[in-house]
């Protein structure tokens, strides 16, 4: 299958997109860590203080899974600036519902010094391209409340809620 590579000018920078590669996995485990960060701030009793998403031997085996891609925008030095992993997921028709076959964006970061410069809609925009090609019904991901930077880009972007999931905490 041929790889389509994009080429896009983000504050004066050149950035491209491509699928994520072995030397890649040291930046990606630093910005999983920034994200886990800010959800273990603001949500401790549901995020371990200290850890990531993907442990390094997962994050191996997803660059083997055509299922699983992850891709990095990386700039004219090839220095990852953000990521983007995503996931092939098919919901099967059920007495109520359509089968839908879904691309899930299942973390999308940006390196903080580098945000608002486009990186992330360039990453998204990566995701479309994806979805269109191969014929997914929707895109989707889920973004915690507490990711208040997060929700206002998917917002601006024109992402709009699906659902929303209620809770009342007991402790």
């Amino acid at each position: 299958m041929m790889r389509k590579k994009v080429n896009v000018v983000v504050d004066t920078i050149i950035m491209k997109i491509r699928k994520a590669e072995r030397k890649d996995i040291p930046t990606i485990e630093k910005l999983l860590y920034e994200v886990h960060a800010l959800h273990a701030k603001g949500r401790s009793d549901i995020f371990k203080e200290g850890k990531k998403k993907y442990e390094r031997e997962e994050l191996f085996s997803l660059l083997e899974d055509e299922k699983n891609p992850i891709y990095v925008a990386v700039d004219e030095k090839e220095e990852v600036k953000g990521y983007l992993f995503l996931q092939f997921q098919i919901q099967e028709e059920s007495n109520n519902t359509n089968r839908r076959k879904i691309l899930y964006i299942d973390d999308l970061c940006v390196e903080e010094k580098e945000r608002g410069k486009g990186v992330g809609t360039l990453l998204y925009t990566k995701a479309q391209e994806i979805a269109k090609k191969e014929g997914f019904d929707a895109l989707t991901l889920h973004v915690y409340a507490l990711n208040e930077s997060a929700l206002a880009f998917y917002q601006k972007i024109g992402m709009k809620p699906l659902y929303t999931v209620m809770e009342e905490r007991m402790k």
